[in-house]
């Protein structure tokens, strides 16, 4: 069989497969059918083995959907680089921040039952938080820095948190010296509870003012908690029970079952022969992190883009309102935001900022100009990606959702760039 017939071959045996992985969405005869380009897709295919066989990435699964059908289902590469396990589409990955999405969503859902207010202090939930304080370097007249607290000028709300702008932060892309009592703390102990995870922050400083600066941070995982708190179920069977069973994404959750095992993609190892830490995803975690503590397939994120794209529903199942959809993918930073530059110096990554043509919305980055960022993309796009090398980009303009599904942490921002170009130029129409 000649190379050509060998990828076509291999090309329709995957677009058969597509609407069982796709758990439902509908397959395209061909690209072209929804207006894109099939000559062009194979370049992101082409691409995706290139990296491969140059050791970038141990493998990936990208799918591109339009028009609300699947045109593009590509697995390149080795599921486990080391063990020679081939990649298939219906591999599994930890999507690390991909799961925020989801977490917001499950609080526009309490929100539209009357359930909680994003207006609200997030105190109305976590009482302890009024009396947080916020922590001020001062210089001393030796030269030495040392950290002062001064009281919060406004409470921090629940929109603060879907937005970034609550004064949290991780504790590991900075070295202020609220990061370091983060860092002293374990703040992002794998091991704790979640209960054992509030505790910890209660007794912290802000690092800014609430409502001042974009830092991304552990808000998230906060609006897990308030999950727990307003509904009165864990985060991951609230998140079970009310957004993955009813939206058809079996393979989403917080971990792997043990009869998928076999499944589960993982990073290749490094020049010095490591493999990057990444949680253990085959146990039940003591702490579902609604920041970054879930697993995910390309298909079913796909799903999750097409719920978006459809306004809050899909299959006939509505989880929120369109007019919800819309307040969450509007720019909610406002006019004076400020950004620090330690952490946000990248301009290739998804950070929002007017100078690189995008903000944040509720749960998800949304573009805000069409130029000033290099990558491809629409205005009114909303996208975000997880430190394991997974990404996603909704596309309303084009009706597009495009999935990027790796275990390649270094590789993130250069294969998040490639995605968007492969795709986007892929558009015929």
């Amino acid at each position: 069989m000649t190379t050509r017939r060998l990828l076509l071959a291999t090309t329709a045996a995957l677009f058969i497969a597509t609407p069982v992985l796709a758990q439902g969405l509908p397959r395209a005869q061909k690209p072209e059918e929804v207006g894109l380009s099939s000559d062009k897709l194979k370049r992101f295919a082409a691409r995706l083995k290139e990296g491969v066989d140059k050791g970038e990435i141990p493998g990936a699964v990208a799918i591109v959907v339009r028009n609300g059908k699947v045109a593009h289902l590509e697995a390149a590469g080795f599921r486990d680089r080391e063990e020679k396990a081939e990649m298939k589409p219906d591999a599994i990955f930890r999507i690390a921040s991909m799961t925020k999405p989801v977490v917001s969503l499950a609080i526009m859902m309490l929100a539209e039952e009357g359930r909680l207010s994003i207006a609200h202090p997030v105190s109305n939930y976590i009482p302890e938080f009024a009396k947080l304080q916020v922590g001020v370097e001062k210089k001393n007249a030796d030269g030495t820095v040392e950290l002062a607290l001064e009281p919060q000028r406004r409470q921090m709300t629940i929109q603060d948190l879907l937005r970034h702008t609550s004064g949290l932060t991780y504790g590991v892309f900075d070295k202020s010296l609220v990061d370091d009592e983060y860092r002293k703390a374990g703040v992002l102990d794998r091991n704790q509870t979640t209960r054992e995870f509030m505790a910890k922050l209660i007794y912290l400083p802000l690092k800014h003012q609430p409502g001042t600066t974009w830092e991304y941070s552990v808000s998230t995982d906060v609006l897990g908690w308030i999950v727990e708190v307003v509904s009165g179920k864990s985060v991951d069977d609230f998140i079970a029970e009310r957004i993955t069973k009813p939206l058809k994404m079996p393979d989403t959750g917080f971990w792997v079952e043990a009869k998928n095992k076999g499944r589960l993609a993982e990073p290749q190892k490094d020049a010095q022969g490591q493999r990057p830490v990444m949680r253990d995803a085959l146990t039940k975690p003591s702490w579902p992190s609604g920041g970054g503590g879930m697993v995910s397939t390309a298909a079913d994120y796909a799903r999750f883009g097409q719920f978006w794209l459809n306004g809050g529903q899909l299959d006939g199942v509505r989880l929120i309102s369109r007019k919800t959809v819309e307040l969450m993918v509007a720019d909610h930073l406002p006019p004076g935001t400020k950004f620090n530059p330690r952490v946000t110096a990248n301009p290739s990554i998804s950070t929002p900022s007017p100078a690189m043509g995008q903000g944040f919305g509720l749960g998800f980055a949304v573009r805000t100009d069409q130029g000033r960022n290099p990558m491809h993309g629409s205005l009114g796009e909303y996208y975000w990606a997880g430190a394991t090398g997974t990404n996603f980009v909704i596309d309303p303009k084009e009706k597009m959702v495009v999935v990027l599904m790796m275990q390649a942490p270094t590789q993130g921002a250069n294969y998040r760039s490639l995605m968007r170009q492969f795709a986007h130029e892929a558009i015929a129409d």
